[in-house]
């Protein structure tokens, strides 16, 4: 679900991965990697996605709608 709901984020406010990478300081391998579900972020790390994306973790985790 993380995966799925990322790509909706960044997708909504318009961003590619590499855009949403500079935000954020990660590369844009990380974000691609994140978005195909092939890893998952660290706690730190999803806290600064939720934080840009002004939702929860909770909710970038599918716990939550």
């Amino acid at each position: 679900m993380f995966a799925k709901r990322l790509k909706e984020l960044r997708l909504e406010k318009g961003l590619s991965q590499r855009q949403l990478a500079q935000e954020l300081g990660y590369s844009n391998k990380t974000i691609a990697l994140w978005e195909n579900n092939t890893n998952i972020p660290s706690l730190e790390n999803a806290k600064s996605l939720a934080l840009f994306f002004k939702v929860s973790i909770d909710y970038l985790a599918g716990l939550e709608n």
